[in-house]
């Protein structure tokens, strides 16, 4: 956590021994696992064809000890094999290390984690974009979740009931996913000309902000939403319930609308969606 070092760091500085002991400690766990990388890294040079050796990588990956410091020593290598004009093995090592990156995202734990990777590694904006709409586009479901009656009418090719075409990422999650790693980790210098990883987030949550605009509309604020709902005097619940349906559809939360509440209605307002005056 970037955060957590620099306290750490700031506190150091200022002659806190627990907090330089700390410190201590990490620097011997990072000594720790770029040791197990290096011993990974000889494992799968030793498959000797370039096909066992990513075989080799898959298993890694499935194991989990597919890290930082192994992908960092694969780079490493590359780069020492193309500085001595060894073309050959540099073109190995990138090409194990980029095996190693994709079996590492798919064992990411969230979607938006996966797209964040994918758009930190590519440097083209067009292709980025591109990335973007296929994440951020509705899709039919495949397979339909729910009831048993659902399931079997999708089987016999009528429409499910509830169905909705959903993203693969939901812009709102996507974004909230760059907050957090902005958080921990934005202090990071991975690629000089680009900049650090805070630089490169930013540049990407604008375009993925212009991409989502593009599919779903401009969205509105709370206050905007507030004005919408409450402009004419008379404004029945399915008005609102129509307002609230558009502010799902851009991935928001209208300023009324109650995720736990069900289908109940709201307060002063009848089944026949008019609003009930002095109790009655």
């Amino acid at each position: 956590d970037a955060q957590f070092i620099k306290v750490l760091n700031e506190r150091a500085m200022n002659g806190d021994a627990d907090s330089q002991s700390i410190l201590d400690a990490l620097s011997v766990e990072q000594q720790t696992r770029v040791n197990v990388a290096t011993m990974n890294i000889k494992e799968v040079l030793s498959k000797g064809e370039p096909m066992r050796m990513e075989g080799a990588i898959v298993k890694l990956a499935k194991e989990g000890k597919i890290d930082e410091p192994f992908l960092l020593l694969l780079e490493a290598n590359a780069d020492q094999a193309r500085a001595a004009g060894a073309i050959g093995p540099a073109e190995l090592m990138t090409k194990l290390r980029q095996r190693a990156i994709t079996e590492k995202d798919k064992q990411s734990t969230t979607k938006e984690i996966k797209l964040l990777r994918q758009l930190l590694r590519e440097p083209n904006s067009n292709e980025r974009e591109k990335l973007l709409e296929e994440a951020f586009t509705p899709k039919e479901a495949l397979i339909v979740p729910g009831t048993t009656a659902n399931a079997q009418k999708a089987i016999d090719g009528e429409a499910p009931e509830d169905e909705k075409p959903m993203p693969e990422v939901p812009p709102p999650d996507f974004i909230n996913c760059c907050k957090a790693v902005m958080l921990n980790f934005g202090n990071l210098n991975i690629d000089e000309e680009r900049g650090d990883l805070a630089v490169q987030i930013k540049i990407i949550a604008s375009e993925a902000e212009v991409v989502a605009t593009r599919i779903y509309g401009k969205g509105m604020s709370v206050r905007e939403q507030q004005d919408r709902a409450w402009k004419e005097q008379t404004t029945s619940i399915f008005d609102l319930e129509t307002l609230e349906i558009e502010a799902e559809r851009r991935g928001e939360t209208a300023p009324w609308a109650n995720a736990n509440g069900g289908d109940e209605l709201l307060p002063g307002f009848g089944m026949d969606g008019k609003m009930s005056v002095g109790g009655n």
